[in-house]
C-alpha cells in the first residue's frame, strides 16, 4: 500500500479519534451543569427557592430544571429514586421521621443515601382558621385541612395531633388552594400551611373581609417538640399582631452520588455558598436568615459538598405519585 494513501488513512482515524473526544468532552461539560432541584407548590417558599437557585446557576453555566411537587414526603423519595433530580427542598421533621423508622428497608436505605447540602431557613406553621378558633387546643371536634399526602404539611399536622393528643372530628387531605376555598367557604374550620413567611397565597387571597386569622400554636407539648417561632404583625395585610407558632428547618438535601454527580453537587454548592449574599439581596425574603453553616442535629453535611468547600472553587407535575414507602410508613404510623 503506498506510503502516502496509508498516511491519509492514519490522518483520518486521528481526526476522528478527536472529533470523539471533544464531542465527548463537550457533553460531559453540558451535563455537568445539568442540574434538577424538586421543590414544592408553585405559590410556596420552596419554589420560589428554586428559581432564586436557578438564576444564580445561570450566571455561572448551570441549568438548573425546577420541580413543584406536593411537598416533603415527595420529594425525599424523588431524590432517592427520580432521575435527573439531584437536590431537594425538605422539611427537618420529615428527615427526623425518616431516620427513625428502622423497621422498613427502603426507608433505611433512604436514610443512609440522603445527604444534606445546607440547612436553609425557619418554616413557621401557618394555621389558618376561623375567628371561633382561637388557640390549636380549638381543634378538637373541628374539620381541618392537612394538605395533599405527600406533602410536609400533611406530616407535620398529623404529627402535630400526634404529639397534643387533640384529636380533630375530621382531617382533609386537600391542597392548599382548595383549602383556604373550603375555608371561606365555611365548610372548614382551619387549615395548615408550613412554609417560610411570607406565603404568596397568604399574601395574596387573603383578605381583612375574609374573617380569618393565624391561629397562635402554644399547646405545651408540641413547644417542647418544636422550635417556638412567631409570624410578625404586618407580614400579611390583614395581620395587625404577632402570632406564636412553633417552626420546623427548610434543608436542602441530595442524593449521596459518587462520580460526576458528586462534584456537579459540590461545585453547585460551593457557588451558593460563595453568593449568599446575592441571595439575601435578590431573591426571596428568607434568604436573609439563612445561615448555612447552622447545625442540623443528626444530620452532616454531604462529604461531596465539604470536599469542594475545602478546594474553595467558585414544573407543575400533574402526573399521579409513585408509590411512596415514605408516605405509607406515615400514614401506618399516624
Amino acid at each position: 500500500m503506498p506510503v502516502q494513501f496509508m498516511g491519509d488513512i492514519m490522518i483520518r482515524k486521528l481526526i476522528l479519534v478527536l472529533g470523539i473526544l471533544i464531542w465527548t468532552t463537550m457533553c460531559g461539560t453540558a451535563s455537568a451543569g445539568e442540574l434538577g432541584i424538586i421543590t414544592g407548590g408553585a405559590k410556596g417558599t420552596y419554589f420560589q427557592f428554586g428559581l432564586n437557585l436557578k438564576e444564580l446557576g445561570k450566571k455561572f453555566g448551570y441549568n438548573i430544571q425546577v420541580y413543584n411537587s406536593r411537598g416533603s414526603v415527595e420529594n425525599v423519595y424523588a431524590v432517592y429514586k427520580r432521575p435527573k433530580t439531584e437536590m431537594g427542598i425538605v422539611q427537618s421533621d420529615v428527615l427526623a421521621f425518616v431516620l427513625k423508622v428502622q423497621s422498613n428497608k427502603v426507608l433505611k436505605s433512604i436514610a443512609r443515601k440522603t445527604k444534606m447540602v445546607f440547612p436553609l431557613y425557619n418554616e413557621e406553621v401557618h394555621l389558618l382558621g376561623k375567628t371561633e378558633v382561637a388557640s390549636f387546643d380549638d381543634l378538637e371536634n373541628r374539620r381541618v385541612a392537612v394538605d395533599k399526602e405527600g406533602s410536609g404539611t400533611y406530616l407535620t399536622a398529623k404529627l402535630l395531633f400526634e404529639i397534643s393528643g387533640i384529636k380533630p372530628a375530621q382531617t382533609l387531605a386537600v391542597g392548599t388552594d382548595d383549602a383556604l376555598s373550603m375555608l371561606k367557604a365555611g365548610t372548614i374550620d382551619a387549615m395548615f400551611y408550613v412554609a417560610g413567611f411570607p406565603v404568596a397565597l397568604f399574601s395574596e387571597q387573603v383578605t381583612v373581609g375574609d374573617g380569618l386569622h393565624i391561629v397562635p400554636i402554644g399547646n405545651k407539648s408540641i413547644t417542647e417538640f418544636y422550635p417556638v417561632a412567631q409570624i410578625p404583625a404586618g407580614t400579611y395585610p390583614w395581620q395587625s399582631q404577632s402570632v406564636s407558632t412553633v417552626a420546623v428547618k427548610a434543608v436542602l438535601v441530595s442524593f449521596d452520588f459518587r462520580g460526576s454527580n458528586c462534584d456537579s453537587v459540590g461545585e453547585f454548592a460551593n457557588i451558593v455558598y460563595d453568593n449568599l449574599e446575592w441571595l439575601k439581596q435578590n431573591g426571596h425574603p428568607k434568604w436573609k436568615s439563612v445561615d448555612l453553616d447552622y447545625p442540623l442535629k443528626g444530620w452532616d453535611q454531604y462529604d461531596c459538598v465539604k470536599k469542594h468547600r475545602r478546594g474553595g472553587n467558585p414544573r407543575e407535575t400533574g402526573q399521579p405519585m409513585e408509590e411512596n414507602p415514605l408516605l405509607d410508613a406515615i400514614k401506618e404510623m399516624l
